[in-house]
Parts: C-alpha cells; sequence; structure tokens
C-alpha cells in the first residue's frame, strides 16, 4: 500500500506564511511527479505547484513569487512553502505523486490539509 500523508496546515493572517509537507511511503519503486493542488469551496480542484524528479517546477500564475516547492528524493517528501498569504489561498491543500509500484504507475492523493488565511 501508498500512502501520502500530509501536515502543517493551519490558520494564518494574510501577509503571513505557512509550510506544508508530504511524505509518501509503502512499496515504491519511484516517484515522478509531485505536487500541490487546492480546492476552494464551490470550486474544482486547481494544481498551485508541481515539481519532477529532476527538479524542473511549474507554478499556477496566481502563487509565483509567493510559494516555493521543492521535494527530497531520498526521503520521499515533498514541501510547499507559502509566503505573503491572502485570504484567497484559502481552500483544502491536497498532495499528489505519480508513484509506481511493482503493479502499476498511477497518482495517489493525500488527505487534504485545511488553510485558512484571514484577512
Amino acid at each position: 500500500q501508498v500512502q501520502l500523508v500530509e501536515s502543517g496546515g493551519g490558520l494564518v493572517q494574510a501577509g503571513g506564511s505557512l509550510r506544508l509537507s508530504c511524505v509518501a511511503s509503502g512499496r515504491i519503486l519511484s516517484i515522478n511527479s509531485m505536487g500541490w493542488h487546492r480546492q476552494a469551496p464551490g470550486k474544482e480542484r486547481e494544481l498551485v505547484a508541481q515539481i519532477n524528479s529532476g527538479g524542473s517546477t511549474n507554478y499556477a500564475d496566481s502563487v509565483k513569487g509567493r510559494f516555493t516547492i521543492s521535494r527530497d528524493n531520498a526521503k520521499n517528501t515533498v514541501d510547499l512553502q507559502m509566503s505573503t498569504l491572502k485570504p484567497e489561498d484559502t481552500a483544502v491543500y491536497y498532495c499528489s505523486a505519480d508513484i509506481s509500484t511493482v503493479v502499476f504507475t498511477r497518482r495517489y492523493w493525500g488527505q487534504g490539509t485545511q488553510v485558512t488565511v484571514s484577512s
């Protein structure tokens, strides 16, 4: 079984910072892309940032310059450093990872962590 477990969400004032962390565990052969997505109430889930195994990154326009994604391939972790947070960043944040096991390759998701930014 493969699991993704997130941590680091919470309540913060506008302009503040939070760091989200996610660790993948289980019978993992390799991990390609890892990422963070978010879903606000009444909205569809959207990509926030992703990073491949080589370290190339991709960000949503709304977070460029404020959020930084990083990963540790040896520890199977991916972090999202969020700065200059805005109320519109309020959402449930989900970690994702494209993981290969002995059976197949597919995208796995974490359970989600709430981020609330107060104005």
